[in-house]
């Protein structure tokens, strides 16, 4: 089965960090652009992080600049976000995607890719 698994999703205060994770399976991670999506209640989907295939191009949301990086571990057919000094606003379900033909702003800002996970919840709260 062709999938993408997130995991990492949980409670954390503001100004805490999670690292989030998403695993492929059933297929190689490493001829595609990976990203990262939230969607926070009442808003639409919209793109927080995307990598290129060998990690030299990144895209991030301005609002999680400086906060939040992505990362991939093609051996491990994984990809990773890293949250720090999180806030209320970052509370979201979060997705990873990935697509063979599109570059990382088109993936964030676009996105149309080949595979989505079922996304992990991430909430912050006090």
């Amino acid at each position: 089965q062709l999938q993408l698994v997130e995991s990492g999703g949980d409670l954390v205060q503001p100004g805490g960090s999670l690292r989030l994770s998403c695993a492929a399976s059933g297929f190689s991670l490493d001829d595609y652009v990976v990203g990262w999506f939230r969607q926070a209640p009442g808003k639409e989907r919209e793109g927080v992080s995307c990598i290129s295939i060998r990690s030299l191009n990144t895209y991030y949301l301005d609002s999680v600049k400086g906060r939040f990086t992505g990362s991939r571990d093609n051996a491990k057919n994984t990809v990773y976000l890293q949250m720090n000094s999180l806030n209320v606003e970052d509370t979201a379900v979060y997705y990873c995607a990935a697509t063979r033909f599109a570059t990382v702003t088109t993936l964030c800002r676009f996105p149309q890719p080949d595979y989505w996970g079922q996304g992990t919840q991430v909430t912050v709260s006090s």
